[in-house]
């Protein structure tokens, strides 16, 4: 592929709750969707930090939580809604009590609230439907089992 017409560094926020569960968005392009954690790209003069958090409102709806560490970066590049874009993501940790998400009505949000909802383990594992990345599954298995990693990981698509 040639380079992107698109080149953004974003941030998304693995927010489990106080049963390990995680909240993912479904995001559709056509009639294709995948699921993955809440977030987006980062606005200029903000930091990876404020991004996360202004993300997290406006697609949650959440207000307060302490943002932890930095635990996956992955680099993806492909096409979204026709047009191509080469996307670089940290992907933070946060753990917060459950609550019912609600996108705000500030900002441009690409989901509804019918596209967010809290999975177990066992059916993010047993689902048919596609992740990103790939492979989330096992990845928040390793960090429910391991504990945050010392660096962020590498993860793939």
């Amino acid at each position: 592929m040639t380079s992107a017409d698109i080149t953004r560094d974003a941030v998304r926020v693995l927010l489990l709750d106080e049963s390990d569960r995680v909240l993912l968005v479904r995001f559709w392009d056509g009639d294709r969707s995948w699921w993955c954690t809440p977030g987006g790209g980062v606005a200029g003069g903000e930091s990876d930090e404020q991004a996360a958090r202004r993300e997290i409102r406006e697609e949650t709806g959440l207000e307060a939580f302490e943002l932890g560490p930095c635990v996956w970066m992955r680099r993806h590049v492909g096409i979204f809604r026709g047009q191509p874009f080469d996307q670089r993501e940290k992907v933070f940790l946060a753990r917060v009590p459950s609550f019912t998400p609600h996108p705000s009505d500030v900002g441009a949000v690409e989901h509804e609230s019918d596209d967010m909802r809290w999975w177990r383990l066992d059916e993010l594992e047993a689902t048919g439907e596609a992740t990103a990345p790939r492979d989330l599954p096992a990845l928040v298995r390793r960090l429910l089992s391991h504990g945050p990693p010392d660096a962020p990981l590498a993860v793939g698509v």
